[in-house]
């Protein structure tokens, strides 16, 4: 039983409309891998789509933990839907586990900021990938999640680069901060301090902290948005963790417009019950940039979002830092640009040989 911020998730049975039907599901070139899955372009009922296959484990409690893994990336993805978010399409248990989202060609916002140092990215596109960022962690946190590992890499771009959208949310709630260490290299320079504390917990007790982990990210990415630099530069991963953790440093603000240093310095503040909420930190951004947006050309009114679960036209979040071994040029699985027959059928791939046998009979 979960409180507050905590989600409990079940790990069996799984909505409906979400469940994709594998014989309609089509795999072409993978475009990255990571620890817990590959991730393939390919076509879903003839759409271009994202194919996240994960690994299922060699032990029994491999299998158990990666099962249970899905099931709460799942129950995430299928709760919220938002425009800055990646859409969800659907997912399955059999053949193997899959899970399909819509396919981003923009490449990550690491990748992004990397082509274009060393110049910087104008002031306005800088704080409109913020506010893209900041909506959907408004999102996430309106429905009772904390994202926890917010950083460039989970960040990726639409083909256009004008919009940026959150993937991968992060381990669920619950979990422990063993395996949450577990994530990938350079994690530790976007998160906050609490959330990897070296004080010894009781046997049993948990580690108290609270949606405001993911405003610190937040400030780190808008610091690194405006600079074009990685933050704690010169600093391995673990010294960056232990200067912000036991010396309260924080990369400088002192060339950052007032407004912006304020915005940031507040998002990073050392106790985290000081930082202000997404709500609030949308509305500190929009008031920046109505004071330097030409006055003839009026800033959009703010995005909202349902707390409803909407079920848009298929399409989510899942394949962020999976797509980093290929991100420096976009998947080329465009549409329209393949041949017929690029693809390969799911099941001839990931089918039982029985499966394949009655596929070809029928």
């Amino acid at each position: 039983m979960g409180s507050g911020d905590e989600i409990i998730y079940g790990e069996e049975g799984m909505d409906e409309r979400w469940v994709i039907d594998p014989r309609h599901l089509f795999v072409g070139p993978k475009i990255g891998e990571g620890a817990h899955a590959k991730v393939y372009e390919g076509k879903y009922k003839n759409q271009t789509v994202a194919v996240k296959v994960m690994h299922a484990g060699e032990t029994p409690e491999e299998i158990a933990k990666r099962q249970a893994r899905f099931s709460r990336e799942i129950a995430l993805l299928s709760r919220v839907q938002n425009k800055n978010l990646v859409k969800f399409i659907g997912a399955c248990r059999e053949p193997v586990m899959v899970i399909v989202t819509e396919l981003l060609l923009g490449g990550t916002l690491r990748r992004y900021l990397f082509d274009t140092r060393p110049a910087c990215l104008d002031i306005k596109v800088a704080v409109g990938f913020a506010l893209d960022i900041a909506r959907a962690m408004e999102c996430l946190h309106a429905h009772g999640i904390i994202h926890r590992d917010l950083k460039p890499e989970n960040l990726i771009l639409t083909a256009d680069h004008k919009t940026v959208k959150l993937v991968d949310f992060g381990l669920a709630r619950e979990e422990s901060v063993t395996e949450m260490m577990t994530a990938e290299t350079g994690t530790y320079r976007w998160m906050a301090p609490e959330l990897y504390s070296t004080v010894t917990l009781k046997q049993g007790e948990k580690k108290h902290y609270n949606n405001k982990v993911d405003a610190y990210s937040f400030a780190i990415v808008l610091w690194e948005l405006i600079h074009n630099k990685l933050p704690f530069e010169g600093m391995s991963n673990l010294q960056a963790a232990y200067a912000a953790a036991f010396k309260n440093m924080r990369p400088s603000v002192d060339e950052l417009p007032r407004d912006l240093a304020m915005i940031v310095s507040s998002c990073w503040r050392e106790n985290p019950n000081d930082r202000p909420d997404f709500t609030e930190i949308i509305q500190m951004l929009l008031h920046y940039l109505s004071a330097i947006h030409p006055p003839d050309r009026p800033l959009p009114p703010p995005r909202s979002f349902s707390s409803d679960n909407v079920v848009f036209p298929p399409e989510s979040p899942g394949t962020s830092a999976l797509m980093s071994s290929t991100e420096g040029s976009p998947p080329k699985g465009r549409p329209g640009t393949r041949q017929r027959g690029f693809y390969f059928c799911f099941n001839r791939c990931y089918g039982s040989p029985e499966e394949n046998r009655r596929d070809g009979q029928a």
